[in-house]
């Protein structure tokens, strides 16, 4: 697949014209109170949905309550035994590159300032932890598993997003596109899946090529559920290379609002590292992720501490040649992540589950050892952007 600019900017255009119909409907009825009140308490699937559900909502929620038939379970599988062999990596990855990587967009930082409160930072943190958390559990796509209705509600967070901004007038639709597009529903999904992996491949985290495709196929099934054009999604993590340089150069640059909500990320994980004396390795984890172009656009500090983690990849690399070759060791290091894991998501979410909801109005301010051999390494696609 191979997206022109012609065809880029068509994806600019495009919403979801499923999620936004059914938003469009609960708004023009009145009924999104109803909604929200009603689905507090629909958070696994296969639960009956609650008596009073607005019409629209139960049409909406019953079409789009399993996954795509299309769907590989032993790929999954392959992504979720990935997850667990490298959670406490991923969680990293997610934390000082992926997010930063979107305020790296001037017309994302935009759009985040503007729908999420500048008094409770860690939300969209504690929102995106827990939502991959969900996703890879064993009963993700089961009765009982808690990732489809998050997923059914996240989708119609950002339909409800895309009513406001053009209903308000707070969106230069002309210039920007699409708030929540499709190009950039593709782009995020780049974000959490190839970017990632880049970021581990830096951090020195043996992976095997099988691990890497599978990740990024469960992101793909994501990103399905959530409404992305799978006519339009890259199919293999080459595609996704060429879709995301393209992506990066066709919009990547500097922003206040970038910059503003890189402080608020840092002083968010220096609340949770313990102490002060460790406060600057989170500055110098997100400069030496995302690169000092980049870092100096979000005005990332320089530290004393950047030199220091260059030498990460060093001591990763020696635990992981530990857990290649004791399975002792690998269960240990597997529970020391998950637990890592754990702590964070509590820490971020203030022990209390997420729950996505359509705003009414937007804020003014604003222990398992893989089953995946560590053969054949995987090596990140070479950038198709000189």
């Amino acid at each position: 697949m191979h997206h022109t600019e012609t065809s880029m900017d068509a994806l600019r255009h495009a919403g979801d014209e499923l999620a936004d119909a059914t938003v469009a409907t609960l708004f023009e009825r009145g009924e999104v109170g109803t909604f929200n009140a009603l689905m507090r308490y629909v958070s696994t699937a296969g639960a009956p949905l609650p008596d009073g559900l607005p019409d629209v909502a139960r049409e909406y929620l019953e079409a789009t309550r399993v996954p795509p038939a299309w769907v590989d379970w032993a790929e999954m599988e392959k992504a979720r035994l990935f997850f667990i062999d490298n959670n406490v990596h991923i969680s990293t990855a997610l934390s000082f590159a992926a997010m930063p990587a979107c305020y790296v967009v001037p017309h994302v930082a935009r759009l985040l300032s503007a729908t999420h409160g500048l008094e409770y930072p860690s939300k969209r943190m504690a929102e995106t932890g827990q939502f991959t958390v969900y996703l890879m559990q064993p009963d993700a796509f089961e009765a009982g598993g808690r990732f489809i209705p998050a997923a059914q509600k996240v989708r119609l967070l950002h339909a409800s997003i895309r009513h406001h901004l053009a209903r308000e007038d707070r969106w230069d639709t002309g210039a920007l596109g699409t708030p929540i597009c499709q190009e950039d529903m593709i782009g995020g999904q780049m974000f959490f899946s190839l970017l990632v992996l880049d970021s581990l491949h830096r951090l020195g985290i043996h992976m095997s090529a099988e691990g890497a495709d599978a990740y990024y196929y469960a992101w793909r099934v994501v990103g399905a559920m959530l409404g992305v054009d799978q006519d339009a999604v890259p199919k293999s993590l080459d595609e996704a290379r060429r879709f995301l340089d393209q992506y990066m150069v066709r919009h990547m640059g500097p922003s206040e609002e970038g910059a503003h909500l890189t402080r608020q990320l840092i002083d968010l994980y220096e609340e949770v590292v313990p102490g002060t004396f460790f406060d600057p390795i989170v500055s110098a984890l997100i400069r030496y992720l995302v690169g000092d172009t980049c870092a100096d656009w979000l005005h990332v500090p320089r530290t004393s501490w950047d030199a220091v983690v260059k030498a990460v990849p060093h001591l990763l690399g020696v635990l992981e040649t530990i857990e290649d070759r004791s399975p002792l060791g690998a269960w240990a290091l597997d529970r020391l992540g998950h637990l890592t894991t754990v702590l964070e998501l509590s820490s971020l979410t203030r022990g209390r589950v997420m729950h996505y909801a359509i705003p009414e109005q937007l804020k003014k301010d604003y222990g398992i050892t893989s089953a995946v051999p560590r053969t054949h390494r995987w090596i990140p696609p070479a950038a198709s952007v000189s």
